[in-house]
């Protein structure tokens, strides 16, 4: 529509599906053996990728110049990686949310038996690299218990119930953030309840107490991803990065990097915006490379930095974490 040119973005072709990240193409053999037609499919562009000016149409019509268009990584996480702060490769990242997407960023993808079996994914990212990532629940289990008790005519702010939260006793209930039963929205703390009886433990009492449920499980659960991260990639990763809206969430970070024994640093949070923009800046020549990118975000906005700070309490709860995910797992 801007340029009059048509053309796939790599990191959102990467999704469909449709695409050999071996080959580095659309997997045309594969496509026609299924019946699926290909005549739509157009050229696959990388991340900063120069498609044209803007149309002269749009430029009467607007007064605007004949504009520049970039391709960014058109994919949110895509974009919003590119914005991670790190300044050394053995790094995971965490674009927390509604969703939390946790993976690294590699030159190769991973293509093999136990990457399926823990399913992980190979998606584009920018700059020649992949981002080898599984998509973990997030905030959700957090965002429909707000929601339900707003409907019962209390309207807590995120604030109100991270701190009902803090003040709730460590270590009670623990969930599988990614248990089908939590998918849909609805009453979250009744499925909540439900998950703990059919996995023989006491539910919450109080709403705090749900909310922690919530967030120490998530935690385990980065966890469990960043163990079969370094299985996978075959070395430790030092340090975890988290982007977008879920670094406000002070005490789910402090969780984190308890639950992980890793140094966590969070920021920026319009990740996927400033991903954006600098790809752009680097397709124009604004800026020489990816790690450039990343200087210009360490120079720009504020970080913080967890430390870890008592992790031993939770290789207990990890443990319990394994066996409630696997009486889950039975039960499905």
């Amino acid at each position: 529509w801007f340029t009059g040119l048509k053309a796939s973005e790599f990191s959102i072709a990467t999704t469909t599906q449709f695409y050999d990240p071996r080959r580095g193409d659309w997997s045309l053999e594969l496509l026609d053996r299924l019946g699926i037609p290909t005549h739509f499919l157009t050229p696959v562009v990388a991340p900063g990728h120069k498609l044209g000016g803007l149309r002269k149409p749009l430029v009467d019509a607007t007064g605007a110049k004949r504009l520049t268009v970039v391709a960014p990584a058109c994919h949110d996480t895509g974009s919003a990686v590119a914005a991670v702060p790190a300044a050394t490769p053995d790094y995971a990242y965490i674009s927390s949310g509604t969703w939390s997407l946790m993976g690294v960023e590699i030159t190769q993808p991973i293509v093999n038996e136990r990457a399926l079996e823990y399913n992980f994914t190979n998606e584009g990212g920018v700059c020649g690299t992949f981002r080898f990532l599984k998509n973990i629940m997030g905030l959700w289990l957090v965002q429909e218990s707000r929601r339900e008790w707003q409907r019962q005519g209390d309207d807590y702010s995120y604030d109100d119930i991270t701190r009902m939260a803090s003040e709730a006793p460590a270590f009670g209930a623990i969930v599988e953030p990614d248990d089908a039963s939590f998918l849909r929205p609805g009453d979250m703390p009744g499925r909540i309840a439900e998950f703990c009886v059919k996995t023989g433990q006491t539910p919450p009492q109080t709403r705090g107490g749900i909310v922690r449920c919530a967030l120490e499980s998530l935690a385990l659960k980065y966890r469990w991803v960043l163990n079969c991260l370094e299985e996978l990639q075959g070395k430790r990763l030092e340090v975890v990065h988290i982007v977008g809206g879920g670094t406000q969430n002070a005490l789910l970070n402090q969780f984190a990097a308890d639950a992980m024994n890793r140094p966590v640093i969070t920021g920026p949070i319009e990740a996927t915006a400033t991903g954006n923009i600098l790809m752009q800046a680097i397709a124009l020549g604004h800026l020489g490379s990816l790690a450039d990118a990343r200087q210009v975000v360490r120079n720009s906005f504020d970080v913080t930095a967890y430390e870890p700070q008592n992790p031993a309490p939770w290789d207990e709860a990890y443990e319990k974490y394994l066996s409630v995910a696997a009486r889950a797992k039975c039960q499905q």
